[in-house]
């Protein structure tokens, strides 16, 4: 993703058109990481390992469902997340890798509600593509799992 506001899937970098077609994976249902013998797991776009730096790499699937390991709610967020404010952003656990995106709560919208979606440590999401309201760009998106009703505010 680039800090220019330019479209992922049409820049030029090698770096960027990996990030965008792993986007594109992601929202098909076929999200991956990629592991490399020793079960290290990271994100595309790698050439080696970042933790032993094996050069064998292979693409594993990520686990249907994710497990919340933190979070963070942004009342002020940067001018790139202006209208999607407040939110909560996470890092959750998906078997080779973690993955850090915006938490939804499934409402298409909030009715006004300034109120970030509700999310705990312990949670079970589903990762998906979404879209940042201030100006569409494209980011990583968790819901609550199916089965799984969203926290309560604390």
């Amino acid at each position: 993703m680039s800090d220019d506001g330019a479209d992922a899937a049409d820049a030029s970098s090698p770096t960027d058109r990996e990030y965008a077609e792993w986007l594109d994976a992601l929202a098909d249902g076929d999200g991956f990481a990629v592991v490399c013998p020793e079960g290290h797991g990271s994100l595309p776009p790698r050439r080696v390992c970042p933790e032993c730096g094996s050069p064998e790499l292979s693409r594993e699937p990520l686990d249907e469902t994710g497990t919340v390991e933190t979070y963070s709610v942004v009342h002020v967020p940067s001018p790139r997340f202006a209208d999607d404010a407040p939110y909560a952003t996470a890092v959750v656990d998906f078997g080779p890798t973690r993955l850090t995106g915006v938490v939804r709560d499934g409402d298409a919208e909030r009715d006004g509600d300034d109120a970030a979606p509700a999310v705990a440590i312990g949670d079970a999401v589903t990762v998906d593509i979404g879209e940042r309201a201030t100006d569409g760009e494209r980011l990583v998106a968790f819901r609550p799992a199916a089965g799984e009703t969203p926290a309560e505010d604390e």
